[in-house]
C-alpha cells in the first residue's frame, strides 16, 4: 500500500482530521494532504517519525 494511503487509513481509523494529525506531527495540514495524495512521496525520516508518533505506530508500520 502506498505511504499516503497507509497514513490516511491509520488517521481515519483513529478518528483524526488532517488538521489534528498535522498539529500533533508539527507539520501543516497542507503537508498532510500532499503526503496522503502522493504529491509528497519522500518525506524526511524526521517527519515520518513525528507522523508515526502522532498515529501511535512505529515508523515501519507506515512503510508496509
Amino acid at each position: 500500500m502506498p505511504l499516503g494511503a497507509t497514513i490516511r487509513r491509520l488517521r481515519r481509523t483513529r478518528g483524526l482530521s488532517q488538521e489534528e494529525l498535522a498539529r500533533a506531527a508539527r507539520v501543516t495540514r497542507e503537508y498532510v494532504t500532499m503526503i496522503e495524495r502522493g504529491a509528497r512521496r519522500n518525506p524526511s525520516l524526521a517527519i515520518l517519525g513525528r507522523v508515526a508518533r502522532a498515529l501511535g505506530v512505529p515508523v515501519g508500520e507506515l512503510l508496509k
